[in-house]
């Protein structure tokens, strides 16, 4: 009998503690091992939050770790170098994206966008930065998406 856990973990920092522990101590596995693994799967994502999804086969003790993607605006927090984004409009920007890292976060969460083509995660991308207070390009990012459904930055996107 297989047993899903799923959750969210500190990037290369998960622990024996809750939510984990808890979830593994009752199927009798090695949770150290387990733990070790799912450090070594997430360490590239070290300081995010990231969707771990664990099946446990309860009799045979083995296990398989699947590692999501995290979200959007962790990606472009950790890319502009804060942790947390604006409150409320009046706070202004917290830092600037150009318009090749703005293309590189679409390009990790493409597979996981409803947006049919590149062009459409990035303006979701983009979306993102507006809600998080940065700036796109040094320019609001509304301006942004207008530009990418403009064509303007094509040669990024092919």
């Amino acid at each position: 009998m297989k047993i899903t856990i799923e959750s969210l973990v500190e990037g290369g920092a998960a622990s024996a503690g809750p939510p984990l522990g808890p979830a593994l101590g009752p199927l009798g596995v090695n949770i150290g091992e387990i733990i070790a693994a799912i450090n070594e799967k997430t360490k590239g994502f070290k300081g995010m939050k990231v969707p771990v999804t664990l099946v446990v086969d309860k009799d045979t003790k083995e296990f398989e770790i699947a590692v999501g993607s995290p979200p959007v605006s962790a990606l472009i927090l950790k890319e502009v170098g804060v942790e947390k984004g604006v409150k409320t409009k009046e706070e202004g920007t917290i830092g600037d994206l150009s318009m090749e890292q703005v293309v590189k976060i679409a390009k990790m969460k493409q597979g996981n966008s409803l947006a049919k083509e590149l062009k459409g995660v990035v303006n979701e991308v983009i979306g993102t930065c507006l809600s998080l207070g940065v700036t796109v390009g040094g320019k609001d990012p509304r301006d942004a998406i207008a530009e990418v459904n403009q064509g303007k930055h094509d040669s990024l996107l092919s």
